[in-house]
């Protein structure tokens, strides 16, 4: 199993899983979402997909993070963003209510935390997902990846934006 580090607040961390790569076919997953059904990627059909990798929704950063790709991308056709992580899906759906974001998807990977090791996400010492973004074009392919190595840093919003929007315009 392929290993990286990562750091949270300065501290060191091992985060396994591959680090994916822009080209590469974007490995399938099976996650929960708020109603508890599980939610594979062949579900979101052949969109765009930004899916905002985050340790958890109750947590500064993540929450900024989540709020801003869904307030500058949801509105955009064709494109849907997809927020990751080990929050339960309880926790999650409360989040959305609270945050007003009703319509956003928030998915869980706390059942086996496959996501994370297929995504090269998961924090071995703390069982939390590392901060990452990726865009996968209609295809699946990647189109845009980046991941944070400070995990509470915010990860690069006008890039990823960018991105979505160079999709959206190369058809």
């Amino acid at each position: 199993m392929e290993k990286r580090k990562v750091t949270m607040k300065g501290r060191e961390l091992t985060v396994r899983g591959p680090e994916l790569q822009v080209g590469q076919k974007a490995p399938d997953f099976r996650l929960v979402g708020n109603d508890l059904n599980p939610k594979t990627l062949a579900d979101f059909g052949r969109q765009l997909k930004l899916i905002s990798i985050v340790p958890s929704l109750d947590t500064g950063v993540c929450d900024f993070q989540t709020r801003r790709f869904n307030e500058e991308l949801s509105k955009l056709e064709g494109v849907v963003v997809i927020t990751v992580s080990m929050d339960l899906p309880f926790a999650q759906k409360r989040w959305c209510g609270s945050a007003g974001l009703d319509q956003a998807i928030t998915l869980s990977d706390h059942l086996d935390a496959s996501f994370g090791e297929a995504y090269g996400v998961l924090i071995e010492e703390l069982r939390l997902l590392a901060r990452a973004v990726l865009l996968l074009d209609q295809d699946n392919i990647i189109r845009y990846v980046e991941y944070v190595d400070e995990v509470s840093s915010h990860p690069n919003y006008e890039a990823a934006v960018q991105a979505v929007k160079s999709q959206i315009a190369a058809g």
